[in-house]
């Protein structure tokens, strides 16, 4: 069910949402977590795909504030509302809150109102976020805040910032879109013969901070060199591969094809590995799992990009 409040309030909506609970029972209770979506307008619907399908793991209030991207000064100021309960929202409850002129100046008012009581609260920027996450008016009543540097027209440029401004709560889907990756290495490692890595190889597109990430990642974990590769070539994106040498050869796991990757160790036969590029709906589940501080990434975007030396930045929002 979809109820459309067009110029209202937030005390409207907060009344409509009782009486939509009281009339049909459509809004369950037990919400876990108040997740914030923060996008510009016309850019709402795939973010509410995936957070309705991730509420189906994570029953949880889903707070939508949409506003354009560059605010007109002489913009009349509103707030076009939204509400979407049942079929509609998953196992969730969807407020949209479309703000236009000067209402869309106070985010932090805007959803106050609407959070769950005494419940985490989760902020996400789907596209562009701000500069310094935790310090944004969104971003200071969040216990975790998502951010998507593939997004960003300069994707390893905006990790780097990350890594600059990061304060514990902070995580980017750039690294979760990691997590296949590091358990196939990881798994590899636990087998015999159990040598260390004397170096490291990493290759991925210019414009992916997830390959970037991973090269931090691997070097803070094996203490050994890592030799990043980045291309330009048309229609490459994301992690090509990781090489790892040890004393008895090298171990290769490359992504030659799109949801396949191929593992090859010495004396060994070759092995195809399922190794999907992550959907939205997976990263944010999994980042709605946890809500203290990812120590690691915190470690990761800190110290480990400091270690690896940056490759050319290119455009587009690849490193998926």
């Amino acid at each position: 069910m979809i109820v459309d409040l067009p110029d209202t309030t937030t005390s409207a909506i907060s009344k409509a949402l009782v009486k939509i609970r009281e009339e049909g029972g459509a809004v369950a209770l037990g919400r876990v977590l108040t997740l914030v979506i923060a996008t510009t307008l016309g850019d709402e619907e795939e973010a509410i795909e995936a957070a309705n399908d991730a509420s189906r793991e994570h029953p949880m209030r889903v707070i939508v504030l949409s506003r354009r991207a560059e605010p007109a000064d002489d913009e009349e100021a509103r707030i076009d509302g939204q509400i979407r309960v049942g079929g509609d929202a998953g196992a969730s409850e969807v407020v949209v809150l479309r703000a236009y002129g000067a209402a869309a100046s106070d985010e932090e008012g805007l959803v106050m109102s609407l959070l769950l009581p005494d419940a985490p609260v989760v902020v996400w920027w789907p596209r562009q976020a701000p500069e310094v996450p935790s310090a944004s008016a969104l971003g200071r009543i969040a216990q975790r805040r998502i951010t998507d540097a593939a997004e960003h027209p300069r994707p390893v440029e905006a990790l780097a910032t990350l890594g600059r401004t990061y304060r514990p709560g902070d995580t980017d889907f750039a690294w979760t879109r990691l997590t296949l990756w590091r358990a196939q290495l990881a798994a590899v490692l636990d087998q015999p013969p159990y040598e260390p890595v004397e170096r490291i190889a990493v290759s991925g597109s210019s414009d992916s901070p997830s390959t970037e990430l991973l090269a931090a990642w691997l070097r803070l974990q094996l203490d050994a060199p890592v030799d990043l590769e980045t291309t330009d070539v048309r229609g490459s994106t994301g992690i090509h591969g990781v090489t790892l040498t040890r004393a008895s050869g090298d171990v290769r796991l490359e992504r030659e094809q799109p949801g396949i990757a191929t593992l090859a160790q010495p004396n060994q036969p070759s092995h195809d590995i399922s190794l999907p590029r992550r959907s939205l709906r997976d990263c944010l589940a999994e980042e709605l799992r946890r809500l203290d501080p990812d120590d690691l990434f915190g470690e990761v975007v800190q110290k480990g990009l400091a270690l690896i030396e940056a490759p050319a930045t290119g455009a587009g929002s690849g490193g998926k």
